[in-house]
């Protein structure tokens, strides 16, 4: 007779779901075995560490409201149009998931740089991106767009289009149908989506980097300060890291809420 658990899983199950417990848990450990108590508010209210923490979260909040707005219109084609090439536009849209983020920011330099594809016509009308902030929030937003289609995607792929279906035969129109059934239905999985994109966004590091530098009060985010701390301030880089623990945990508890509670 096979052994289980109370749970009703196999022994081996749990050793194995244990050992993942520990591998993930067991950095943050050891980050916050470095922690220096008595120095976390000088630390954490610096004014470097003060100034990347206003430009992570105003440019993750810019870079959110733009994964919405063309994410969600995005995975609703996919989800709901039949088109030829329709497998291969999903591909490339979710290609950034899989590349290093610094091989988007190197991307998005010959793109948008002064040399790049787009970028040298720009720079004739002096319009410079790479750089400043709004290369910032272009990085941020390569790197979480995906996050997006693909959780919208998924739940509408998931829910039955009948009520579209009905309200569009009541006389309804596109739009209308989108908004009022559609969007309620799919409630669930945007706000899940739009957390995930906020989180990505403010943890963004290699394409911003590569794309837009390391400049204080312009490009220089949370994660890039923390990079610099970490060879001049190893104290000050502990602090900020576990900062950005707890931020990732209040936004993974929102985003995985269990689903009895989002229906409450």
């Amino acid at each position: 007779m096979k052994r289980s658990s109370s749970l009703g899983l196999p022994w081996w199950v749990l050793v194995f779901g244990g050992l993942g417990v520990i591998v993930l848990l067991l950095p943050i450990a050891g980050l916050v075995s470095r922690l220096e108590p008595g120095r976390v508010p000088e630390l954490l209210f610096s004014e470097s560490a003060l100034v990347a923490l206003r430009l992570s979260l105003l440019t993750a909040l810019v870079t959110t409201v733009l994964c919405v707005l063309l994410g969600v219109p995005l995975a609703l084609v996919l989800a709901r149009a039949r088109f030829p090439g329709r497998r291969l536009v999903r591909t490339l849209v979710l290609l950034p998931l899989v590349l290093p983020p610094v091989v988007g920011g190197i991307a998005l330099l010959h793109t948008f740089g002064r040399t790049g594809l787009v970028g040298e016509g720009l720079e004739v009308l002096g319009i410079r991106i790479a750089f400043s902030t709004v290369a910032v929030v272009l990085a941020q937003t390569f790197v979480a767009l995906p996050f997006m289609v693909l959780t919208v995607e998924g739940a509408l792929r998931a829910e039955d289009a009948k009520y579209e279906r009905a309200a569009t035969g009541l006389g309804a129109g596109p739009s209308t149908v989108f908004l009022t059934v559609t969007l309620p239905v799919i409630r669930p999985a945007l706000v899940s989506g739009t957390v995930l994109c906020f989180a990505r966004a403010l943890g963004e590091f290699g394409a911003t980097i590569a794309f837009a530098g390391s400049l204080q009060g312009v490009t220089r985010t949370l994660p890039l300060e923390i990079y610099l701390q970490r060879e001049t301030d190893p104290a000050g880089a502990v602090a900020l890291s576990l900062l950005l623990v707890v931020i990732a945990v209040v936004i993974v508890a929102v985003a995985y809420r269990p689903k009895r509670d989002r229906t409450r």
